[in-house]
């Protein structure tokens, strides 16, 4: 069974709410149409229901299950703007400004809906960036107790490949955190073993990346990289975790032997930390492209799941993140 039938086994077995907030893009609707047919989610779609079915009804999909909420309409709506005017009032938030976001941003409309329990999680950018699902959700729905930040990570099943999990790796940041100090590193690589355990089921053995194995290169790069292990070997003692690695050092056991002997994840690492979202960003496009990978983005660390698709994402996979998006608000 591959990684997503597993996780749309999963969350069909305890659906969930999940909100759409980009109703106007052809590939919210198909993947909202065979989230239907697989049963996997309760959806809500944004905007103006007559444009909605028009639209779907000219695609020739089947969307009679969904939930269609028009933010102008909704019932909630004062609300919602009461609520966010509360939350934010200390950054000069007026009830004018909440009520402004709300009728002009689906996806601020949206993480309101997530925040006052209207939604399970939210699911975005397909058509917009991640600055526009990231900024609402760390503003209203914020980081969960005991994180200090968020970050992007990408969950890879990679066609005929060896290597990870029989194929399926984790990787992080790829598309949030510039450029992570030591200590953020450390975070994002104990987060990211939390997730990969959670929705691909296995023991996460974490390789913190660099251009670098054990010291072969000085750089304050490399610096960076080892103090970041060092931190997270004190602070996450039960995540099995190592490097400085290459990546040829953390996922190929021949490499592995000859770069990092003894090391306990050097060789069969299946969750991969990049130093920096630009070798991240690189990467996950290398992966998803030459490697023909099904791709699945995720944000983690925040109190409630929100998710962010890339710009360049299929339809198929927008099917695929809503299931973990479910799956997500189950372990919630």
């Amino acid at each position: 069974m591959s990684f997503i039938d597993t996780i749309n086994e999963k969350a069909r077995a305890n659906r969930k709410t999940i909100v759409l907030p980009e109703s106007e893009d052809e590939r919210t609707l198909r993947a909202a149409a065979r989230v239907m047919e697989l049963k996997t989610a309760d959806l809500i779609l944004l905007g103006n229901e007559d444009v909605i079915k028009n639209d779907a009804a000219k695609l020739g999909l089947d969307i009679s299950g969904v939930k269609i909420v028009d933010p102008e309409k909704s019932e909630k709506l004062e609300e919602y703007v009461e609520n966010l005017y509360e939350l934010r009032k200390a950054k000069g938030m007026t009830p004018e400004a909440a009520r402004e976001a709300l009728l002009n941003d689906r996806t601020t409309f949206g993480v309101m809906m997530v925040k006052m329990k209207d939604a399970d999680g939210l699911v975005s950018g397909a058509c917009h960036s991640t600055a526009n699902t990231l900024r609402p959700a760390l503003q209203i729905i914020k980081t969960a107790p005991g994180k200090k930040l968020a970050s992007a990570v990408f969950i890879f099943d990679i066609p005929d490949c060896e290597f990870g999990e029989n194929g399926i790796i984790a990787a992080a940041d790829c598309a949030l955190t510039q450029d992570p100090d030591p200590e953020q590193l450390a975070e994002i690589g104990a987060d990211t073993a939390e997730t990969f355990e959670q929705l691909v089921g296995k023991h996460a053995k974490v390789a913190f990346l660099c251009h670098s194995t054990k010291g072969s290169a000085k750089h304050p790069f490399v610096d960076k990289v080892q103090t970041a292990v060092k931190i997270a070997k004190e602070k996450y003692p039960d995540v099995d975790l190592d490097g400085e690695l290459q990546l040829d050092a953390a996922i190929v056991p021949e490499v592995a032997a000859s770069k990092a002997p003894g090391s306990p994840v050097a060789g069969h690492a299946n969750v991969i930390i990049f130093p920096n979202i630009e070798a991240g960003n690189i990467g996950y496009k290398l992966i998803q492209r030459l490697a023909k990978a099904e791709a699945y983005s995720l944000l983690q660390g925040l109190a409630a799941p929100v998710n962010d698709l890339s710009r360049g994402c299929f339809w198929e996979d927008i099917v695929g993140v809503i299931a973990i998006t479910v799956v997500q608000a189950q372990g919630m």
